[in-house]
């Protein structure tokens, strides 16, 4: 079956074209921002980890390793398309253009860290493994059902295809053709299991197969792929078309989040080598400097205006105003009943004070 679903790509491990036909489509303009959004989310991402580290915030879902995955698909969105994250796809939600302050207050345990700026459709990151699927199928549908070009985008990774949401939110957008792109990020690794324990199929891309919609397998390190190919899947869903089912094989270096060793059940050097060979970053650097186009000074000052930016919102994080303890409580219904109402009181007592 791998066979039948091959892994395409653009650019190779030496950053050199193999598909000469998108050559022509790689502006400069395109590739530095590419690399300048691939570079932020990096930099946000080991900040994020070692504020964990410090206790300054909870426990994080790192992602680095899968930058070109997040960069590549949220670049190809329009302006009101929605998008479905997990909880490690942050780096997709802010070039898509969310707060980095809310962010941060989400992984500090906020409810506010779950709203998006206004008008950004991005549905707050899907915590219980596949859940955000069938949400993205029926959102796309609504969208079809009032007559915009808008579409949708849903995120997982490889363990969520053995989930039963998977499989109704990918029959239910087929039966309704409803404008949904279904992105796989197939990391090899369902936390602690690897894919070939979890599931008996050769490629998540043949799963497409049973519900009569386009399977693609990609190199999921290879950010001009990751565009092309999803610009693909969302003109097809704008169009009338149908859904699409992106596999894109990457490799996440870290942990499954900061509460995690990996070294427990996979060989770390095999992120090593990764990191010298794949790196989706690295490749890109390797294809600008083949293209005479790669540029340290500026390089370094997108590093610093990421870092810069980053600063920020940790401070803004770090500076909003204290959870209020009643407030799990006043949100269970719309109405309080007299047991919420007690717990509530007794909570507050307990802790002295409170509203």
């Amino acid at each position: 079956m791998e066979n039948h679903f091959p892994i395409q790509r653009i650019l190779d491990e030496n950053g050199n074209i193999v598909s000469p036909e998108y050559k022509g489509k790689l502006t400069e303009k395109l590739v530095q921002e590419f690399y300048k959004q691939m570079t932020r989310i990096r930099i946000f991402d080991r900040k994020a980890i070692s504020l964990q580290r410090q206790g300054r915030i909870g426990t994080y879902a790192p992602f680095e390793g899968q930058e070109a995955s997040q960069v590549g698909t949220a670049a190809a969105l329009e302006p009101n398309d929605w998008m479905f994250p997990t909880y490690r796809d942050h780096g997709a939600a802010m070039t898509f253009g969310h707060s980095l302050r809310n962010i941060l207050l989400f992984w500090n345990g906020r409810n506010e860290g779950c709203i998006p700026p206004d008008g950004k459709k991005i549905f707050p990151p899907g915590i219980p493994i596949a859940t955000q699927i069938p949400h993205a199928a029926g959102a796309a549908f609504a969208e079809r059902k009032k007559g915009t070009a808008n579409a949708a985008i849903a995120y997982f990774g490889d363990g969520a295809t053995s989930e039963g949401d998977f499989h109704e939110g990918l029959n239910f957008a087929s039966v309704f053709k409803a404008p949904v792109v279904f992105f796989n990020q197939n990391n090899q690794y369902a936390i602690s299991v690897p894919i070939h324990k979890q599931m008996n199929s050769k490629t998540i891309a043949q799963k497409a197969l049973a519900y009569d919609m386009p399977g693609v397998r990609i190199d999921g390190n290879d950010i001009f792929i990751v565009y092309f190919e999803t610009l693909k899947a969302l003109e097809r869903a704008r169009n009338g078309e149908g859904p699409t089912l992106i596999e894109a094989v990457t490799w996440r270096y870290g942990a499954h989040t900061t509460a995690d060793d990996p070294s427990k059940y996979r060989d770390q050097a095999e992120s090593i080598n990764r990191r010298q060979e794949t790196d989706p970053i690295l490749r890109l650097e390797r294809w600008m400097k083949n293209e005479g186009i790669y540029n340290e000074k500026w390089m370094q000052a997108a590093e610093e205006e990421a870092s810069a930016e980053i600063d920020e919102a940790v401070a803004e994080m770090e500076n909003f105003p204290s959870a209020d303890p009643a407030a799990i409580f006043d949100h269970v219904f719309a109405e309080p009943t007299w047991q919420i109402q007690q717990q509530k009181e007794e909570y507050l007592k307990l802790i002295g004070g409170g509203k």
